[in-house]
């Protein structure tokens, strides 16, 4: 890449990932900040998350793309003369660890904090409410919203993600009632969205769930295949991660069950919700990949738009290797980032103090006229005290020539509205 394509490509990002306000606004802002901060300040935001050990694959881009971002952000001056100090942590999936590590950066000031993994989500939440702590995890587990005030997710939790992606199903098969097998994480994560679906069927969602498997370490997934086959299954719903999708989809591969139309009689349809999919996917399961179908709320580098475009040339600038640059789970964390330096950037603008209770007001106030736009999903970001799933819009991904390219437009589910 040459210079001044390089230079127009993180000019295009700084363009892009910050709110485009007319100049007017602009000035008028500069003078609210310009009042409320006499000197330059320092803001704190911490993360704890597996950048090693279990579940790595994801957190480790996931962690490169909050630390670029919020390099980025203070490189081009985007809050003026303050400053974000990210303290980013290896916690390896461990709750405990994650815990430790949050109490300390609660002794070194943090106003925003970043969370990983359902586990440690669910199992700090007391921690955030008593510490009044705003916050956003990598896990969209519905359950992290029950009984909580300070947990805001950046998109919608996975049971929306699969009450979509099961209206989808509904909506594009042909030939009666669909029978589908859910074929899930032995964990609260992966159980977390099963209730939510049946409840969708109960309100009206026309699909038949023949079985619920939840997967071990098993490496050979034959017998399950071939009861769903004569149980005349023709779709799959996944909600795991990947390794095990992969080890699924190889597997119908050689007994040759894989659809190739979608919803074709005798074979089976594979579809899954975020952590099932992306580049990862492809890489571990190969050809057996394609035909694919991926819901999430993020735009993926696989398709052209100023968002990628504006990731690329992050990853680029910070010298991310190829895999990083084009992960989706980089794509997330460059996300969550956004919206903590969207808050603190909201609060300077109005003239307040840069703190967690004040940050946590502007959360709740990201809707409407004042969502956030942060151009790496595919819709906004709102929030209000009775709602905080972050992006509500869905869009679905199939495996292409091995790709992941977009199926019709973004949407939300009418069922998710009725049950979630």
């Amino acid at each position: 890449m040459n210079a001044k394509r390089y230079f127009s490509m993180t000019t295009i990002f700084a363009a892009a990932l910050s709110l485009v306000f007319s100049c007017g606004q602009q000035q008028a802002q500069q003078k609210q900040i310009a009042q409320a901060q006499k000197e330059a300040r320092v803001y704190k935001i911490g993360l704890s998350l597996a950048i090693t050990g279990p579940t790595s694959d994801a957190g480790n881009p996931y962690s490169k793309g909050v630390e670029d971002y919020l390099r980025f952000v203070n490189e081009e001056k985007l809050l003026g003369d303050d400053k974000i100090e990210y303290m980013i942590r290896d916690d390896q999936y461990k709750t405990d660890v994650t815990k430790r590590n949050f109490e300390d950066f609660l002794t070194e000031g943090m106003v925003f904090y970043l969370n990983y993994s359902t586990g440690s989500t669910l199992g700090l939440k007391k921690d955030f409410e008593e510490e009044k702590m705003p916050v956003v995890p990598a896990s969209f587990h519905a359950g992290n919203l029950v009984d909580s005030n300070y947990i805001f997710l950046p998109i919608v939790s996975y049971s929306s993600q699969m009450i979509g992606l099961s209206d989808f199903l509904v909506s594009n098969h042909t030939g009666g009632t669909p029978k589908v097998a859910m074929f899930i994480h032995p964990s609260a994560f992966g159980r977390g969205p099963v209730e939510d679906t049946k409840n969708a069927v109960t309100a009206g969602l026309k699909m038949d769930i023949v079985e619920v498997v939840e997967h071990g370490k098993d490496l050979d997934n034959t017998a399950m295949l071939k009861r769903l086959l004569s149980k005349k299954v023709r779709y799959v719903l996944c909600h795991t991660v990947q390794s095990p999708v992969a080890t699924l989809l190889k597997d119908a591969q050689r007994l040759g069950v894989i659809a190739q139309r979608f919803g074709e009689s005798g074979k089976l349809t594979f579809l899954g919700v975020h952590y099932t999919g992306g580049n990862d996917l492809i890489a571990l399961a190969g050809s057996a990949a394609e035909n694919f179908y991926w819901s999430t709320s993020y735009t993926l580098t696989s398709e052209a738009g100023s968002g990628t475009l504006a990731q690329l040339a992050l990853a680029k600038r910070y010298g991310r290797d190829d895999k990083a640059a084009n992960s989706h789970n980089y794509t997330n964390g460059v996300m969550v980032a956004q919206i903590a330096v969207e808050a603190i950037r909201r609060a300077k603008a109005r003239g307040v103090a840069v703190n967690r209770a004040n940050l946590y007001q502007e959360l709740l106030g990201m809707n409407g006229y004042n969502a956030f736009y942060p151009l790496t999903t595919v819709g906004p970001v709102s929030y209000s005290a009775t709602d905080k799933e972050g992006v509500d819009t869905l869009q679905i991904y199939r495996v292409q020539q091995g790709v992941f390219k977009r199926v019709g437009a973004p949407f939300v589910s009418e069922f998710t509205k009725k049950v979630m």
